[in-house]
Formats: C-alpha cells, sequence, structure tokens
C-alpha cells in the first residue's frame, strides 16, 4: 500500500501486451531505433534519456515480465533527474501519447516518482493521472488518488477549484465519459456555492471547454449564455472553443454563426480564430469555403502564419499528391500553379500575397537566411517556391544588397516523426539539386543548407 498526499491506493502490476501486436498502436521501429519524436502535434516529446527508457520497457528481457517493469521503473527513477522522470509520466499521461500501449504503467511510474526526494506534490499531475485511469476504466484507484487530493485541497477554494478545473479538461481530452460527468457535476457545485468572480470564471472557462472536447458545443454555447446572466463576460477563450466545437463537427452554420456572436460581443477575430475555421473547412474538404474566408480575412487586415499556410495547404489534394513523389514534383511557382485546380489556385494566391514569408526571411550584408522552422511538408514546399523567384527579383532588381552568406534552415529532424529522418530536410535537398543550386548542407550545422550569396545569385540569375 502507497500513501500519496493523504490517501492510499495499491498500484497495480504492469502487465504490458505483447510486442508482435504493436502495430496497432502506430508503433514504429527499424532494428532497435524508436521513435523519440511523439507523432501527433501537441504531444509531449521525450527526452533522449526518457526514450532510453521507453525502449527498455520493450526489450526481449523485459517485455510481458511485470516484476521487470517494475524494476525498470525503480531504476529509472533512482537514476534520473526530476525533469526527465517528469518528462516521461508527462508523456504518458498525455491523450497523444505515441506509446499508448505503455500508459498502463503510469501509476506505477507515478507511485515511484511520490516517494522520490525531489517529488512536489502537484494536482495537474494528479487531473492528470486520474483522468487517463478514468479512461482504462481503473475506477477505484482514481478515485482513491481523487480523494486524496479533494483532501489535500479542501481548506483552500481556489485551489480545490483548479484542481476541478484541470479534472474538468483532462477527462475531457482522455474522452472519459464517466469521468468528464463526475468532475463537471463536482466543478458545477464550485461555481455555484462560490461568491469568487474568479473561481466562477475559471471554473466555466473550463467547462467550456471541456464540452467541446466532448463534442457537445451546443451545451457549451448555454453555458456562455449562463455566464452572461452571472454577470460574467465570456472571453476570447470561450468563442474560440465553441466556434472549433461546431467547426470540428462540420457545423459550419453554427460556427460563423459563433465568430459574429464572439464579435457582437466585443472580441475581434484574430489570426487564431481564422485558423481554427480554416482548419475546420479543410478537415471537411471545404476548399471554396477556404478560399471565401481567405479573402474575407484580407479585407479585414488580418495576417496569416505559417499556422494558416500548413492548414490550407495540407487540404490541397494536388499538393498533397505532387510531393508523394520529389523526384517528378514542379520546382518553380509558376510550373506548380499550372497544376492546380481553381480552388486549389485561389487559395495559394492568397497565401502567396501575405506576408508570411517575409516573416520567414532575414536579408542582411552577412546572410541571407530562410527559416522554415514550423512549416509542414506542403508548406515548405510552396514557400521555397516564394522564396526563389523573390529572391531572384532582389538580384535582378540590384536594390538590396548580396549577403556574403545564403541561409536555409530546414531543421535536422530533431522534432520529426523519425528522429533524424527531416521531411523537409528531403524536400530542401531534392529541390536543389533539381535546380542545380549550389546550396548543400552545412557541415557545421546538418539542419542547414548554405552557400555563397554570389553563388547564389548565378544559380537563379543564370
Amino acid at each position: 500500500m502507497i500513501t500519496i498526499g493523504g490517501g492510499s491506493f495499491r498500484p497495480l502490476l504492469f502487465a504490458p501486451p505483447q510486442l508482435h501486436g504493436h502495430h496497432q498502436y502506430g508503433h514504429r521501429r527499424r532494428g532497435l531505433r524508436f521513435e523519440v519524436r511523439c507523432k501527433v502535434t501537441g504531444a509531449v516529446p521525450l527526452t533522449k534519456q526518457g526514450h532510453r527508457f521507453i525502449s527498455s520497457l520493450s526489450s526481449p528481457a523485459v517485455a510481458g515480465d511485470s516484476s521487470a517493469i517494475n524494476r525498470q521503473i525503480r531504476k529509472f527513477v533512482a537514476a534520473s533527474p526530476k525533469s526527465v522522470a517528469l518528462n516521461v509520466l508527462s508523456h504518458l499521461l498525455s491523450p497523444l501519447n505515441s506509446h499508448p500501449h505503455l500508459s498502463s504503467i503510469a501509476l506505477n511510474l507515478y507511485s515511484e516518482i511520490a516517494e522520490a526526494p525531489w517529488f512536489d506534490w502537484n494536482p495537474k499531475l494528479v487531473a492528470d493521472l486520474v483522468a487517463l485511469l478514468n479512461k482504462q476504466e481503473q475506477f477505484p484507484e482514481s478515485e482513491s488518488l481523487l480523494s486524496a487530493a479533494v483532501s489535500r485541497l479542501k481548506p483552500n477554494e481556489r485551489g480545490l477549484a483548479l484542481f476541478h478545473c484541470n479534472l474538468v479538461e483532462s477527462n475531457s481530452k482522455q474522452g472519459s465519459t464517466r469521468g468528464f460527468n463526475d468532475s463537471y457535476s463536482c466543478l458545477r457545485e464550485i461555481i455555484q456555492r462560490s461568491s469568487s468572480v474568479y473561481v466562477k470564471s475559471q471554473g466555466y472557462k473550463s467547462i467550456v471547454s471541456g464540452l467541446c472536447n466532448m463534442d457537445r458545443p451546443y451545451d457549451a454555447e448555454r453555458v456562455l449564455a449562463e455566464m452572461k446572466t452571472e454577470g460574467i463576460k465570456p472571453e476570447l477563450f470561450e468563442y474560440r472553443s465553441v466556434l472549433y466545437g461546431y467547426g470540428r463537427l462540420g457545423l459550419f452554420f453554427d460556427m460563423n454563426r459563433t465568430v459574429h456572436e464572439m464579435e457582437s460581443d466585443g472580441h475581434k477575430i484574430d489570426t487564431v480564430c481564422s485558423n481554427m475555421v480554416l482548419s475546420s473547412y479543410g478537415a471537411r474538404d471545404a476548399l471554396p469555403e477556404m478560399g471565401s474566408w481567405l479573402q474575407k480575412l484580407k479585407g479585414f487586415g488580418i495576417p496569416l502564419s505559417i499556422r494558416t499556410y500548413n492548414s490550407v495547404l495540407n487540404s490541397c489534394p494536388t499538393i498533397t499528391s505532387l510531393l508523394k513523389d520529389l523526384d517528378s514534383c514542379p520546382v518553380s511557382l509558376s510550373e506548380l500553379t499550372g497544376l492546380l485546380n481553381e480552388d486549389e489556385m485561389l487559395l495559394t494566391r492568397e497565401l502567396v500575397q501575405s506576408s508570411v514569408l517575409d516573416e520567414a526571411m532575414e536579408w542582411n550584408a552577412l546572410e541571407g537566411k530562410l527559416d522554415l522552422h514550423g512549416m509542414h511538408l506542403s508548406s515548405s514546399y510552396l514557400i521555397m517556391m516564394q522564396w526563389m523567384d523573390k529572391v531572384r527579383i532582389r538580384f535582378e532588381e540590384g536594390k538590396h544588397v548580396i549577403p556574403v552568406e545564403i541561409v536555409i534552415v530546414s531543421g535536422s529532424g530533431k522534432h520529426s516523426n523519425v528522429r533524424g529522418e527531416s521531411p523537409v530536410k528531403a524536400l530542401v535537398k531534392k529541390i536543389m539539386v533539381r535546380t542545380g543550386s549550389p546550396m548543400r548542407i552545412d557541415r557545421k550545422n546538418i539542419g542547414s543548407f548554405i552557400a555563397k550569396g554570389k553563388a547564389v545569385k548565378e544559380w537563379l540569375c543564370q
């Protein structure tokens, strides 16, 4: 029996599934190299030490042996710094965990970490663990942790309320209906009996977000109305949650209605809201609607972002299809646009006319740099086409200084699905080779391509 935060529970021994079935979880393996980067955007990436620990649990000597698994956990926590141990735990608790077949060890890992001399009790961590246990239907264990946390926080109204806010959001992200409903009811009671505006506003914010995560935007919208009757003005966050909740479900009429209500309530459309709308349209292949929205943004003077590029271009079937074969895809903007259909042509035209490329570029006497960080493959591709045209025009006009060096930063693959294998780097390399570019991988930084400015001018202006 282990006591944590004033309560007790007995952790279950971990019995993982056999590794021969790991492909159902999307876990990929090349020899003995495992993924380090989480496969889904938003997941908690593992450190190198954390990756080694996760890999060790899948070794033939350990897999399937619950006693060996628990020995590995104890050894790992004892030998690891606080940041590394908590990194692995956070990774396993994340709904976007790229090793879901190992999430069953989270309770045992937490129990061991809680015994470490450096451990500080963290209500957010407990909320995330309770939600994961609810998802796994380990209800006695989750209720024991929950009871201990509530007892610990009860004297502190604000702390208790924020813990239940975390519970609502964590349960909703894990998709646990029972866990969400229970935490939702508790938070409702706290809001109703509290006289604190802060507690009420934070509680409502979490409820709105949680309902939308549970695909209940209509209920979330009713909560917005309730907030107003309580004298609490919904903030931009709540409106974003509702509009994206409708958008993810393809309820575009309600999504746009929410946008208008948000504006009527004094909140301006911003780039984040715009990207939510575009992402929602893109998920349903609504390309004409995406085009209309981009034109509307231009009229409002709302700037686009790298995320805008990602959302729009990932929805363009011609571009995504062309990028499947880097040996034959177009290597100029004019050639690319000649292959696009009318809807895709409008989308790319709106993107190209934005300031995103300028923001990704630096240009001075020493260096002309293009930074592709944060861009998906399709975005990097279009930006590269734009960049070659823009730099060519700069050289031909003669109005700008010729930098000593030209650099394209692609990244080395540290944050790619497979560590060290960057799709963007492979794309840039292929384009450079096919166009006869003098730019080569920088020996000092394998995540960059570099060449003398004069050599780049000769290449582009030949």
